[in-house]
C-alpha cells in the first residue's frame, strides 16, 4: 500500500471513530498531509501501524462534576481529560474552562500538543483537559468549590510522573491554586503535579510571559534566516491576554512596533503603537474592554469585530487570540497590504485557506505547534525545577527559553529541507515533531 493510502485510510478512520469533532478532523488532517514522504522513507512506520496508533489517544476520561453556586443551587458540568500520547514522557498539557469546550477541541488540543510538546527537546508526552464551565462572572467561592469539585475527580488519573496539568483559557493562578489545594489536600502530597503555580509554591518566573516571549523568540529567527528583523517593522496582533501583552512588550524590546490589539468584541489601531502599559491596566487590572483604549489615546481607533484585524496594513501579522480567526480572505488581505511573515501565537488560528494563501506567497509562516510552544515549554522547566526543588532566576528561565525556540526553528527548518519541502515550516514542524514520537513509540514495543 502507498504512503498516501495509507494517510488516506487512517484519516477515513478518524472520521468514522470520531464523528462530529470538526476541529480534531482539521488538526489530523493537516499533519498527516506532511507526512507522506516520511512514510515512504522510514517504511518501519506503516509495517508498526505508528501512524493508526498516533491518531488514537492512549486515554479518554469523561466526568461528572457537581458543584454549588452561591444561592444554595446545585449545578452540574462536564469534566475531561485526554492523555493523548506518553511516548516521550508523562502527559503535559493545559486545561481550558470555557463554555465551547467538548471532546471535540479537547482531542484537538491534545494530539497538536503532543507533536508541540515533542519539538520542546523535553521530556514530556502531550495531553489536554478542561470542561465546559465558564469562570466569567462566578465569585471566588463558587470558582473555588467548582475547582475543589473538579479535582476531587481528576485526581484518581493525574501525578507528578504521569499527567501534569496547567492553565489555558478561563484556568489563570486562581484556578490553579484551588485545584492544587484540593490535590494537596486528598493525596496529602505536595508535588510538581500542575504547573502554572504561585512564585511562593513552586512556580516559576517567566511563566507568565512564556507563550509571548517564545512567539517572538522563533519569529526573530526566523526573519533574520531571511535577512531581517524585527526592527522598524510594524506588528498586527489580534487578541489582549498574556500571550498577546508579551508578545508586544518583547517585540518592543526588539524595535518592532505593534500597531494592533483586539478582544472578543473589537480591536484597536494604534499607528503610533500600542501603548502597553495602558493596555495592561486596562485587561489585567480594570477588567475592561479593549474598546476603552481608544477613549484615553487620540490616534487610536476602535473598530467593532474581530477580523477587521487583519486589515490593517503590517509586516508581520501575529493571531494570539483563538482558533480559525484568521482565514483566507484575511491572509489574502495581508498579503496584499505587504505582510512578509506570520506566527501562530493561538493554537490553530489560521485556517488550511490561509495557511495555503501565506504559503502561495511566500511568506514566512510559522505554526502554532512550534510557534507557541513557549509556555509548554518554560512549564517543562518548572517540573524540572519542582523536581530539584529549585527556583531558578527569571534570567536563567528566559535563557533556556530563548534556547528552546531558537532550537525548534533550527529543528523545523532541518526537516523541511530533508523531505524536500524547503521554506515549508509547517510540514516542518509536523515531521520534525512526530519523527521523534513515532521512533520512540517503535522502541517502546506494542504500546
Amino acid at each position: 500500500m502507498s504512503a498516501n493510502s495509507v494517510i488516506q485510510s487512517v484519516y477515513e478512520q478518524v472520521l468514522s471513530r470520531n464523528p462530529g469533532e470538526a476541529e480534531f478532523h482539521q488538526a489530523v488532517k493537516e499533519v498527516l498531509d506532511t507526512l507522506g514522504a516520511v512514510l515512504e522513507k522510514n517504511p518501519q512506520y506503516v509495517e508498526a501501524n505508528i501512524l493508526e496508533r498516533f491518531v488514537e489517544p492512549e486515554r479518554q476520561i469523561i466526568f461528572r462534576v457537581p458543584w454549588q453556586d452561591d444561592a444554595g443551587n446545585y449545578q452540574v458540568n462536564r469534566g475531561m481529560r485526554v492523555e493523548f500520547n506518553s511516548a516521550l514522557g508523562p502527559y503535559k498539557g493545559g486545561l481550558r474552562f470555557h463554555p465551547s469546550v467538548y471532546l471535540g477541541i479537547v482531542k484537538f488540543l491534545g494530539f497538536e500538543q503532543v507533536l508541540k510538546n515533542s519539538l520542546t527537546g523535553l521530556m514530556m508526552g502531550g495531553g489536554k483537559g478542561g470542561c465546559d464551565f465558564d469562570p466569567k462572572g462566578k465569585s471566588d467561592n463558587e470558582v473555588m468549590r467548582f475547582c475543589q469539585s473538579f479535582m476531587t475527580e481528576l485526581c484518581r488519573h493525574i501525578g507528578p510522573d504521569t499527567d501534569i496539568p496547567a492553565g489555558d483559557i478561563g484556568v489563570g493562578g486562581r484556578e490553579i491554586g484551588y485545584m492544587f489545594g484540593q490535590y494537596k489536600r486528598i493525596r496529602n502530597e505536595f508535588t510538581g503535579v500542575l504547573t502554572g503555580k504561585g512564585l511562593e509554591w513552586g512556580g516559576s518566573l517567566v511563566r507568565t510571559e512564556a507563550t509571548g516571549y517564545g512567539l517572538v523568540y522563533i519569529m526573530d529567527e526566523a526573519l533574520k534566516a531571511a535577512g531581517k528583523s524585527f526592527k522598524g517593522l510594524n506588528v498586527a496582533i489580534s487578541g489582549s491576554g498574556n500571550v498577546a501583552l508579551f508578545a508586544c512588550e518583547k517585540i518592543n524590546q526588539l524595535g518592532g512596533k505593534v500597531i494592533t490589539m483586539s478582544d472578543s468584541n473589537g480591536f484597536i489601531h494604534d499607528p503610533n503603537g500600542i501603548d502597553l502599559d495602558a493596555v495592561k491596566q486596562l485587561k489585567l487590572v480594570e477588567r475592561k474592554r479593549i474598546k476603552e483604549y481608544a477613549a484615553t489615546h487620540k490616534n487610536a481607533t476602535y473598530s467593532d469585530g474581530c477580523t477587521g484585524v487583519w486589515t490593517v496594513k503590517c509586516d508581520v501579522a501575529l493571531p494570539c487570540a483563538t482558533q480559525n480567526e484568521l482565514d483566507g480572505e484575511s491572509a489574502k488581505t495581508l498579503v496584499s497590504n505587504g505582510c512578509i511573515a506570520s506566527g501562530e501565537g493561538a493554537n490553530m488560528p489560521t485556517t488550511p485557506e490561509g495557511v495555503e494563501v501565506f504559503q502561495k506567497a511566500g511568506v514566512i509562516f510559522i505554526p502554532g505547534k512550534a510557534a507557541n510552544a513557549g509556555g509548554v515549554a518554560v512549564s517543562g522547566l518548572e517540573m524540572a525545577q519542582n523536581s530539584q526543588r529549585l527556583s531558578w532566576t527569571f534570567e536563567k528561565a528566559d535563557a533556556e527559553l530563548k534556547n528552546i525556540m531558537v532550537t525548534i526553528y533550527k529543528n523545523i527548518s532541518s526537516a523541511a529541507d530533508e523531505y524536500g519541502c524547503a521554506g515549508d515550516f509547517v510540514a516542518g514542524a509536523n515531521i520534525a515533531g512526530f519523527i521523534k514520537v513515532a521512533n520512540a513509540m517503535l522502541a517502546q514495543g506494542l504500546v
